[in-house]
């Protein structure tokens, strides 16, 4: 016999697993701390690679200046200069992931407290259906 209020929880998980629950089951599985520091060190190695590249397009888009001035320049303060933009840039893009996805870790465990809370109601309903 068909259960119309086992019926609608399922349809709920089932739309919970199909949008939400794509994203938020894998993020479930990790620890906070772990999912935390992998994705900053994600973040961190992407901003690197886009900091390498940003300061390589603006070389070679001023590369004939670039070489012309290259034994005017002080190679240590340039050095330097990179260095603490490059840091700058790490330092902000690592704090503001760090806030980014310790929230969306947040929300994923919130929202999968919900879809347990459906599976325990469905596993009582079954457990009651049984026992009949």
């Amino acid at each position: 016999m068909l259960n119309e209020k086992r019926i609608k929880l399922m349809t709920k998980m089932a739309a919970f697993e199909e949008h939400e629950g794509k994203k938020m089951i894998p993020i479930g599985n990790y620890f906070k701390h772990d999912y935390v520091s992998y994705q900053v060190l994600k973040a961190i190695i992407s901003a690197s690679i886009a900091f390498g590249l940003i300061l390589v397009v603006y070389i070679y888009y001023d590369l004939e200046s670039f070489l012309q001035n290259i034994y005017k320049m002080d190679m240590i303060s340039l050095a330097k200069s990179i260095l603490a933009g490059y840091l700058v840039l790490i330092g902000a893009y690592a704090i503001i992931a760090y806030i980014y996805y310790t929230y969306r870790y947040k929300q994923a465990k919130r929202s999968l407290r919900h879809y347990q809370a459906y599976l325990r109601e469905l596993s009582a309903m079954y457990e009651r259906e049984s026992r009949k």
